[in-house]
């Protein structure tokens, strides 16, 4: 094997005979033929005993002979040896329990025996990131959880419980949901409204209105009070998910069975007002003032909201200028509706003295009229407004989310130089702003069409730094970058790295930096290069087929 350059080994294993063949093939094209002597006195073998010999054999150095590797003197592992070293080694908490449901084990009790064989140090935090992912069933998600709440170190409340609940529900697992509570009932945990919310919510998302209601009439069986709160809740969720007729009904319903709010009222109205319908925002508004409540900052925003929705600019405006003779004065979500009304009618002055209007009246911007504005003027392309806006707002003590900051490099990478992203992205660094791996791939991915590598390589530095690990699409766009200019070697160099951590690029970006390399006479840097990317492609493939079949390596 040492007389070879280059070596890779192919695996086939036939269920049918139970036998297990190996092949090794060389780069000079040649096939040997071979078979273990612990393999040739075995007649039935197993997956575990096919899994033991597999992990071995990939943990082979190139530097070993065959005689060492395969003589009848090798001390063959355990296959439990083997499994934790390869677990241990390459796989996050997290991963080791989730890979635990990928060896399609039968049975619960196999299940949870493997479960408590990976012996990690189970938390809430761990126990979320297992089933937040999604790519388990639901039986599994509901088998793995109660496998958590039975270990003494997760505590039976409702907090674990809702990690749960959020999991099935990001899924629309309803039933699963269905069979927690009942859990939770025999369990004695008493639902909070956070539960309410999220079950709630699950079932209008999975188009399954009925039951959310029944659930809210029924939420006394399970510990909660079918009050002003819970209803609240469950008309938020309604209006959310676009079911404002449902939310309306059942307002309707229960006005008089319940002691309703202003907020009872304003959350109708915020949801009519979201699509416009203004002769039903005028109808809740009427029914509003004669049960006895005065309209809020929040009910004249509503309103002003869902006149500028259905194109009645010049009537939101005069609600606006009545507000104060109504003994209201506006607050800032009332000007971030006039700001949006504006901006959906393209008057961009108007916006603007709005906004100044807002100061001046010495109510504080927020968050929201940063978004809205900034938003809108990179939407219009007006960049240098944008970034103007974008320093008031740090200013002013205004940090953006994660969501935001990416939200405002994805335009500004969609057209021109990147000079007016990498202003966002700095400025957002340094006053503390985490920056996502969505902008990060967004600003490398232009830098590298621009050819900017000194900038490129020094931000991948940077993402590393902030804690986020390359992946093959980033690795892409430095070679593609580092391409563009000619620095050849260098990406030869990039590329060499991530065939080492397992990353096989794609066949464009290989050619092309092939095809630099031998119009630059690179010949042998070039046949070097595709020896390893051949390798690399084989185990792909490889790695491929056994994951498919449930084997990670």
């Amino acid at each position: 094997m040492a007389a070879h350059s280059k070596q890779f080994m192919r695996f086939f294993f036939h269920t049918n005979t139970k036998r297990y063949n190996f092949h090794c093939i060389t780069s000079s094209n040649s096939l040997l033929s071979f078979s273990t002597p612990e393999i040739k006195n075995k007649s039935n073998l197993d997956e575990r005993y096919v899994l033991n010999q597999l992990s071995d054999l990939l943990s082979i150095s190139h530097t070993s002979s065959p005689a060492n590797l395969f003589g009848e003197n090798r001390k063959i592992e355990s296959v439990e040896g083997v499994e934790r070293r390869a677990v241990d080694d390459f796989l996050l908490p997290e991963e080791k329990l989730r890979g635990v449901f990928l060896q399609k084990l039968r049975g619960k009790t196999a299940i949870e025996r493997a479960l408590s064989d990976v012996g990690v140090d189970l938390c809430l935090d761990v126990v979320a990131k297992v089933l937040n992912p999604g790519n388990l069933r639901g039986e599994s998600m509901v088998l793995f959880f109660n496998w958590a709440m039975k270990q003494p170190m997760i505590q039976k409340d409702v907090s674990s419980y809702n990690i749960i609940f959020k999991a099935l529900g990001r899924r629309k697992f309803v039933e699963f949901m269905v069979e927690i509570i009942n859990d939770m009932k025999i369990e004695g945990v008493s639902p909070n409204l956070e539960t309410l919310a999220i079950v709630m919510d699950a079932f209008i998302r999975a188009r399954q209105v009925y039951r959310a209601i029944q659930l809210f009439r029924n939420s006394e069986e399970f510990g909660l009070k079918c009050d002003t709160e819970s209803l609240n809740i469950l008309l938020q969720c309604l209006c959310q998910r676009s079911h404002v007729g449902a939310a309306t009904s059942l307002f309707n319903a229960m006005k008089e069975k319940l002691q309703c709010n202003s907020m009872t009222y304003n959350i109708v109205i915020g949801g009519w007002s979201k699509i416009g319908r203004v002769s039903e925002i005028e109808r809740i508004l009427k029914s509003m003032v004669a049960d006895g409540f005065s309209p809020d900052c929040l009910t004249f925003s509503y309103l002003i909201e869902g006149l500028g929705r259905a194109g009645r600019v010049d009537a939101a405006i005069h609600v606006f200028d009545s507000m104060k003779d109504r003994g209201c004065m506006a607050d800032t979500s009332v000007y971030n509706a006039m700001i949006s009304n504006f901006i959906s009618a393209g008057n961009f002055d108007e916006c603007m003295q709005s906004y100044r209007s807002l100061l001046r009246n010495n109510c504080e911007p927020n968050m929201v009229t940063y978004t809205i504005l900034i938003s809108a003027l990179l939407k219009a392309r007006k960049v240098a407004d944008a970034l103007e806006m974008f320093d008031e707002m740090i200013d002013r003590g205004i940090l953006p989310t994660t969501g935001t900051v990416t939200s405002f490099i994805d335009p500004l990478c969609s057209y021109g130089p990147p000079h007016a992203a990498m202003m966002i992205y700095k400025k957002a660094r340094k006053v503390g702003c985490k920056i996502s791996l969505s902008a990060y791939k967004l600003l490398l991915m232009r830098l590298s069409r621009f050819g900017k590598c000194g900038m490129l390589l020094n931000l991948w530095n940077e993402m590393q730094e902030s804690g986020y690990s390359s992946d093959m699409e980033v690795y892409e766009y430095v070679l593609n970058g580092l391409c563009n200019i000619g620095q050849l070697e260098n990406a030869v160099l990039v590329m060499e790295e991530a065939l080492r951590k397992g990353f096989c690029p794609s066949r464009l970006i290989y050619s092309k930096l092939n095809n630099k390399l031998l119009a630059s006479n690179k010949v042998e840097r070039a046949y070097k290069l595709f020896l390893k990317i051949k390798v690399a492609r084989r185990y792909e493939s490889a790695q491929k087929f056994w994951r498919a079949k449930g084997w990670h390596f």
